[in-house]
C-alpha cells in the first residue's frame, strides 16, 4: 500500500491546525487506498536551514536534516495541512521544503488549506512554486476551508467541516493515488520506501 503523509504546517502556540490535519487524516484513513501518517513540523522542530551543502547532493550534516530525510523519504504523497500568513505560505513550510530534494521528486502533493475569507488558498499558490521546483505534483484538487474556527467544537477541539469538505477531500485523494501509482516508477528508491517500516510521526492537539 501507497504511503500517505499528512504534515501540519502550523507551529505557533495556540494553533488550530493539528485538528484539521486530523480530521483529513482520518478521512484518508477510512478511504483505504493510502497508509496514512500524520507529521507535525513542530515536533520534527527543524532549525532555520543550516546545511553548508546543496541538498541535492543529500550530503547532510546535521542529524536533524537526516531524521527528516528519513521521514520524508518513506512516503509516497504528501497532503500540506497549511494556514496563510500575510497572503503567503507559513514560514514552517518553506523551511522544511528547502531543506530536501531528491526525498520530495517525483511525488504528488496535495493541499488542505484554512483560514479566513480566502480560505488559505493564496498561501497554498506560493506553495506550489515551490514544489515544482522540487519535482513534485501539485494535483489541482483541494480541500480549502473558510472560516474554519466554527467548525471546531470548543469542547473537544475535534473539527467537523460540511459534506463539502470532504467531497473535495474524496477527489484530491483519488488523484493522489493516480498520480503516486503513476510516478512511482521514476523514483529510484521507490522498492526502498515501501519496504521500510513507517512510524508515525503524531500530530499534537
Amino acid at each position: 500500500m501507497l504511503t500517505l503523509q499528512v504534515i501540519n504546517v502550523s507551529t505557533r502556540k495556540g494553533r488550530k491546525g493539528p485538528a484539521v490535519a486530523e480530521w483529513f487524516a482520518e478521512y484518508a484513513r477510512q478511504s483505504g487506498q493510502f497508509r496514512v501518517e500524520v507529521v507535525d513540523l513542530a515536533e520534527v522542530d527543524l532549525p532555520i536551514y543550516d546545511e553548508e551543502v546543496h541538498p541535492r547532493l543529500g550530503q547532510y550534516e546535521h542529524e536533524h536534516t537526516r531524521r527528516w530525510s528519513q521521514i520524508v523519504r518513506r512516503a509516497d504523497a504528501y497532503v500540506f495541512v497549511t494556514p496563510e500568513y500575510n497572503h503567503v505560505t507559513p514560514a514552517s513550510l518553506v523551511n522544511a521544503l528547502t531543506y530536501l530534494n531528491q526525498e520530495w521528486a517525483y511525488k504528488p502533493v496535495g493541499f488542505v488549506s484554512y483560514g479566513g475569507v480566502s480560505a488559505g488558498t493564496r498561501s497554498v499558490q506560493v506553495a506550489k512554486q515551490m514544489v515544482v521546483s522540487l519535482r513534485m505534483m501539485p494535483v489541482p484538487e483541494a480541500v480549502n476551508i473558510p472560516f474554519f474556527a466554527q467548525y471546531i467544537d470548543e469542547s473537544t477541539g475535534v473539527f467537523n467541516p460540511p459534506e463539502m469538505q470532504a467531497q473535495a477531500a474524496t477527489m484530491m485523494l483519488d488523484e493522489l493515488h493516480k498520480w503516486s501509482a503513476a510516478l512511482q516508477p521514476l523514483r529510484p528508491d521507490a522498492e526502498m520506501t515501501q519496504e521500510a517500516p513507517a512510524p508515525v510521526v503524531a500530530a499534537s492537539r
